[in-house]
């Protein structure tokens, strides 16, 4: 697989888990035994266990957040040979020079790739929500609860945005079908034009002919 390519989302450095399918058999040891000898058993107290450390209330908010945050944005994998790489996203804090320099790596791949100032693009449905990501990230690592909830606004964008993008779709196939349709009733219509044009000289021609008779019963 493809390593994933360059994102306005942070990352931090990706993690080499190896899958190693070929386990080793413990080797067996080829020593006799010794004979028990009772006299050299020596009775000993089992040694309690260290004290684990109790984990600060930071430490504890810290991890949630990253859980959080790795809830919301989900590390991303990929495999290069029998090797498992996986990448999660960055939980560093960021400045106000972070900022402007998303925004100015933004400005720069949208006119790199040239993508279309209206309409629909390719190219900017690809790069605005990585960087409305990025913004998430930065928002969540300051507040977990606000950046679940601009979660939920990503998701409903994400969800109405395809829907839009059909509903354009369907107008523009609909649009092509009423200018086929007109050009074929506009056609239709000339030639209706050009029947009545016939049928009203030729009603003329009658109209003249009448009153020609008119006239000659008058005399």
């Amino acid at each position: 697989m493809i390593p994933p390519a360059e994102s306005l989302l942070k990352y931090d450095h990706p993690v080499l888990i190896r899958k190693s399918t070929d386990r080793k058999s413990p080797k067996v040891s080829l020593v006799t035994p010794a004979k028990f000898n009772p006299r050299l058993v020596v009775k000993s107290t089992p040694v309690p266990p260290p004290p684990k450390s109790k984990p600060t209330s930071t430490d504890t908010t810290k991890q949630e957040d990253e859980e959080i945050l790795n809830a919301i944005l989900p590390p991303r994998e990929w495999t290069e040979g029998t090797q498992l790489w996986v990448q999660k996203v960055s939980s560093a804090p960021c400045t106000r020079t972070d900022v402007i320099h998303l925004e100015e790596l933004l400005d720069t791949k949208l006119y790199q790739r040239q993508a279309r100032q209206t309409g629909i693009c390719p190219v900017r449905r690809e790069l605005y929500p990585q960087c409305f990501d990025e913004l998430l990230r930065q928002v969540t690592i300051i507040c977990a609860e606000s950046g679940l909830l601009l979660s939920r606004v990503r998701d409903e964008i994400q969800m109405t945005i395809p829907v839009y993008q059909t509903l354009y779709e369907n107008s523009v196939a609909f649009g092509m079908r009423k200018a086929l349709q007109s050009e074929q009733g506009k056609v239709d219509m000339e030639k209706k034009i050009t029947d009545l044009d016939d049928e009203k000289l030729e009603l003329k021609k009658q109209l003249n002919e009448l009153k020609s008779q008119r006239d000659a019963i008058e005399k």
